[in-house]
Parts: structure tokens; sequence; C-alpha cells
């Protein structure tokens, strides 16, 4: 049992008592401590309920934790430890293919992920390693000549089971989750292999998993069934149309990943014809103009969005969006205005992991070199933080509260709530509790 006394809760100081089970009390009045209780003085500072990450692939983001950075340039490759074995590499640009990677690096396997994550490059030694040139699977890339050109696209399991790596540290992630006040999360792979149970099940993570993928791993909740859209490769509306009956029929809704504006007219158009069922969702709708706003809430739809982009990608945006689409990219404002249900999540490890800085993103809507990015569409990080309170398994519901008979998921800060977001900061995180532990 533990007891919180004078922590900032709604507004109110209250003193909170809670268990491995639930919150047991709220109370504006002293509560006296009961025996073998821990208790805890929050000095007016603010108690949440844990935050959640509604959108973040975590296999992914273990694994990027011990990979090399190449966002800045391929030369990073060379400090990578002296042995034989693979070096790993995530933020690929676009340019990347195989030859590239040689001149840097030739004589040992390189992969890098681009920095969407829809797509892996290889150089040659890596090329050979897995014998790409032999492979008849679809996704490998080939030149005129019919040689691989290095760039695989959504072969993330194929390319794991030919690659012998040591697996991922889900451990170290939960404790930095923690750290950031994350106490759940949504997975959103559309795909765990086998090995993703045992994985997740050796982990013994904290946190709380919900679970996108088309056959989930015991240990947390089912949501919505992901479905990708590719946007080099459309598929017809048939087959999206398929995708999503077969979604029906077992119960489950769609959770549909959408980046461009054609993809977001598509499943639009299927969502119009099948009809939206409570918990369908849009993943990013990253570009979406007025009509378009509309049509997603007449629809129930919710939207999972990533404001980190504008602070991580912004220049990128701006150099290369065209003109007629950056006042519709990563709309947030004009979301709640129409009445959809907004999440905000990271995307993480292709979005910036802390919570509180896509607070901040969402708020200054700035670039990295404080270029603004479709400042219209702000938010305050009072906003933001409510949307991490999302129930995920029901994002259009009431956020979830500090009261007697909730999840003892909670969080709290060194500060009350509006000092903390004036300038949100991870640092702002006390303590947080996961299962009252």
């Amino acid at each position: 049992m533990t007891l919180i006394r004078g922590a900032q809760v709604d507004r109110r100081i209250v003193d909170v008592r809670f268990d491995g089970h639930m919150v047991q009390q709220v109370s504006p009045h002293a509560m006296a401590p009961i025996r073998n209780e821990e208790v805890i003085d929050a000095g007016g500072a603010a108690l949440l309920p844990g935050l959640h990450d509604h959108h973040i692939h975590l296999l992914a983001t273990a694994a990027a934790r011990r990979s090399i950075d190449v966002a800045n340039g391929l030369d990073s490759l060379a400090t990578a430890p002296s042995n034989s074995g693979w070096i790993r590499a995530v933020g690929g640009g676009d340019d990347l293919d195989a030859a590239a990677i040689d001149r840097v690096v030739a004589n040992r396997p390189v992969r890098v992920q681009h920095r969407s994550g829809a797509m892996w490059v290889l150089n040659s030694a890596g090329l050979a390693a897995v014998g790409a040139a032999d492979s008849d699977e679809p996704g490998i890339e080939r030149g005129v000549d019919g040689h691989p050109t290095g760039r695989l696209f959504r072969l993330d399991d194929w390319l794991g089971a030919r690659v012998a790596d040591d697996p991922p540290d889900l451990r170290a992630l939960g404790r930095m989750l923690s750290g950031l006040g994350i106490t759940g999360v949504t997975d959103a792979s559309p795909v765990l292999g086998p090995g993703a149970a045992a994985l997740f099940a050796a982990a013994d993570l904290p946190q709380r998993i919900h679970f996108l993928a088309e056959q989930p791993p015991p240990g947390g909740s089912i949501g919505p069934r992901k479905i990708v859209i590719e946007d080099h490769d459309l598929p017809s509306y048939e087959t999206l149309r398929e995708q999503v009956a077969d979604a029906r029929v077992l119960g489950r809704a769609v959770a549909v990943h959408c980046v461009s504006r054609e993809a977001l007219l598509l499943i639009l158009a299927v969502l119009d014809e099948v009809g939206a069922v409570a918990g369908d969702r849009i993943e990013h709708a990253a570009v979406a103009d007025d009509e378009t706003v509309a049509r997603m809430a007449h629809l129930g739809v919710a939207v999972v969005t990533q404001p980190g982009f504008i602070l991580d990608r912004g220049d990128r945006y701006l150099r290369d969006v065209p003109a007629d689409e950056l006042a519709d990219l990563y709309r947030y404002e004009s979301f709640l205005t129409a009445g959809v249900a907004v999440a905000p999540s990271s995307d993480a490890p292709y979005g910036p992991l802390d919570p509180w800085t896509v607070m901040r993103a969402a708020r200054d809507r700035r670039s990295a070199s404080r270029a603004p990015v479709n400042g219209k569409e702000w938010v305050s990080a009072s906003v933001v933080l409510t949307g991490y309170l999302r129930r995920p398994e029901a994002l259009h519901a009431p956020h979830r509260r500090v009261r007697a008979g909730e999840l003892p998921d909670l969080v709290l800060l060194h500060l009350p709530l509006a000092e903390a977001l004036d300038d949100p900061r991870a640092e702002v995180v006390r303590r947080t509790w996961i299962r009252g532990r």
C-alpha cells in the first residue's frame, strides 16, 4: 500500500492511497498512514495517471538503442566496434543504396534502416550474407541489370531470419519508458514473428501493452488490426475492402497506416462502404484537407498523430512537401475542432520517444531550425497531455483521471502541473508506478 500526501490532482490538493490493484482513496482530507504503508510527500506537485504512447514499435525501438545513427551521414559507420559481425544503423536517407555504403564500409555486412522504417539498405557484403541475389522476394529492389540495389522494402521478418543478432533489450527500454512517465504503450507493428512472444515474455516489461498485430503475442490486450497502405504501392480498392472485412470477421476494428493524401482517401472510401465501427483509427493522417477532416469526423474514426515529426523532420518537410500540402500537414487543432478524437504518439524509433518533447513540438510547431511548420495547427501542451491520458481501447472515451477505482498507474511530478507544462521536459517526472509498483 502507498499513500501520497499533498498531491495536486485536478487542481485540488489531496491525499491518494493505492495498492497493486486500484486507487483506493482520493481525499481532500489528510489520511492517517496505516501499518507498513509507504508514505510520500508530494509537496503540492502534480499526480497524474500514467501516460500511454498510442503508437510505438517496441522491438524496433529497443534495437535502435544499440544502433549507429547515420541521419547526419554515413561517416559514423566508421565508429562501429571492430569485429566481424553485422553493423546495424538507423536514420538512412532516400538516396541510400549498396554502393553508397560500400564506399564507407565494404569489408563487413552493414544494414541501414530508412528513417521511415519501411526499408532496409544493405551493402554488398550484407546482400551476399543474406543471399539476396538468389532470392525471389518481391521486396528486393533490383537495377536494370537484375542485381539487387541494396534496398529491401518491408522485409523485416525475412531479413531478421537471415541475420544473427543479439535480441533487443526490452527490459532496458521498459525502464526508460517508466522514467518518462509512460505506463502503457500501443505496439503498432502489423506483424510480430514467432520469436516476438518469447522476447516479450522474457523481458517482463512493466508497461501495459496494447497490440495491433495480426496475431498478438500473449500478455497484452488486443486492439484494432493494423493495415499498412504503402504509398509507393497503393492496394486496389477491392484488396483494401477485403482486408477491412477480414478484420470485421475477427471482431476487430482497424488501425490503418496512412501517410499520403491518396492513402487516406482510399481507406475513407472503403469505410464509407463497409461502415466504420468503434475503435477504427487512422495512424498518422499526415496530409488531410478540410473536406477530408470533415469526412473523418462523420465516420467517427480516431487519429493517432505524431507531432514530434514537426520538430524532428520539419526542415525536410519545408524543403520537400509541395506548398499546397503544407497547410494540411500533421494537423491537430483542426481535427479537434471537427470533433475527431486525437491521440498523440511517438512512432518510435522513427520519431522522438519522449512524450514531453512531443508536447513541446505540438505547441511550438517549429522545426529543429526553429522554422514554423503549419503553425495554425498548434495546440497547448495540456491538450497533448490529455491525449496521452486517453484509454487505448476507447480513444473517444473521457480520458483517465486519478480517481478511486482506477488502475494504479500513476506519475508524480516534481512541480505543479501548470509549471511543468510551461516548459515540458522529462526531468519533471519524479516517480512512476505501474500496477501499484
